[in-house]
């Protein structure tokens, strides 16, 4: 029997061994990093280990790392008390703090007039493109982008920026905001005082060790070239794909845009309808965003790029990360390939 192929990296990626091996560890620290005995101390050594760990790793040496539950609650805590606008092609976790929407290109790029009440993500999970931040951008949304392209938040010139660990195979459940020095925000959640009197509530210790295990590894291979072999293993799926069959569009091919990601739009073939057939055949991919509570619907951000409602309703998201080869993604090919010449038999 086959093994299954994990193609849905951009919704959460595989757990690193160095963030599985940190977490273990952690969990024998009994401390509360709030308390002053010798186990407290401990329990906070290893917390600022980590937070050193995803500072060096995100070049925001000098700049306040703020632990949170995830991205969404950084986003909220980066957003909730500032006068915003953004684009449509943000993710959910930032748009609904924003009380202006910016135009979009048929590429997916936004053009910022007023960085500095805007917000602005780095690159798009559903199609990869990669915007162009202005210096002095409010809000940046590094969720895709942290571990896959070479970036520091001290030259972005963003004032606040997200972060999340499951994305570069830390755990699920912890992210932070990062905000340059002298910037503060109003807690979200007040209580004890931690994170600064930024973020109350006792830390998620293992799962911040897991973060600082994991952001040091993706700065690892990063630095050494894995995503660049990553590309060029997307580059061959794409060929592939698009040599197989008339018509399908690759969206975000022209522009800059993650090493990792194809979207495409199948003519004739739903995304979901494409998401369930993969899946029976051994493959997880994806219909957009994973933040739906499991629900696939047209998607927004090719909506704004100019897809109409049935263009959009047949996109499917392709998201590979190290470790997927060659004859990896040329089996998945042949698969989509062939199913997708049923349904234009059927259609037929």
């Amino acid at each position: 029997m086959t093994a299954r192929l994990y193609l849905d990296w951009n919704a959460t990626s595989p757990l690193r061994s160095e963030a599985r091996a940190a977490m273990a560890a952690a969990m024998d620290v009994v401390g509360n990093p709030s308390s002053v005995h010798a186990e407290g101390r401990a329990a906070k050594a290893l917390m600022e280990r980590a937070r050193a760990q995803v500072a060096t790793a995100l070049g925001a040496e000098g700049a306040d790392i703020i632990f949170t539950s995830g991205a969404t609650e950084a986003a909220a805590l980066a957003c909730a008390d500032l006068d915003l606008q953004c684009a449509a092609v943000e993710h959910d976790a930032v748009l609904g703090w924003c009380k202006a929407v910016l135009p979009v290109d048929s590429e997916g790029l936004v053009q910022v007039s007023d960085p500095g009440r805007t917000a602005l993500q780095l690159a798009n999970s559903e199609t990869g493109v990669m915007q162009v931040l202005p210096q002095g951008i409010a809000v940046t949304d590094l969720t895709q982008a942290f571990g896959k392209v070479p970036l520091a938040f001290s030259w972005l010139g963003a004032l606040a920026a997200m972060v999340s660990a499951h994305k570069l195979g830390g755990p699920k459940g912890i992210g932070a905001l990062v905000l340059q020095r002298g910037q503060d925000r109003i807690p979200q959640l007040r209580g004890g005082g931690q994170e600064t009197g930024r973020r109350a509530g006792t830390e998620n210790l293992i799962g911040i060790a897991g973060f600082g295990a994991a952001a040091e590894a993706a700065q690892r291979d990063l630095a050494s070239g894995v995503w660049d072999e990553v590309a060029e293993i997307r580059d061959i799926l794409e060929q592939a794909l698009s040599s197989a069959t008339k018509g399908t569009i690759f969206v975000g091919n022209g522009v800059n845009r993650l090493p990792n990601t194809i979207c495409l739009l199948a003519p004739g073939w739903k995304g979901e309808t494409q998401v369930m057939a993969m899946d029976l055949a051994g493959f997880a991919i994806s219909a957009g965003s994973a933040c739906s509570s499991g629900k696939v619907r047209a998607s927004r951000v090719l909506g704004a790029m100019g897809f109409d409602a049935d263009q959009a309703a047949q996109a499917v998201r392709i998201s590979i990360g190290p470790g997927v080869n060659r004859d990896d993604v040329l089996r998945f090919a042949d698969a989509w390939t062939a199913a997708y010449a049923r349904v234009r038999v059927r259609a037929a």
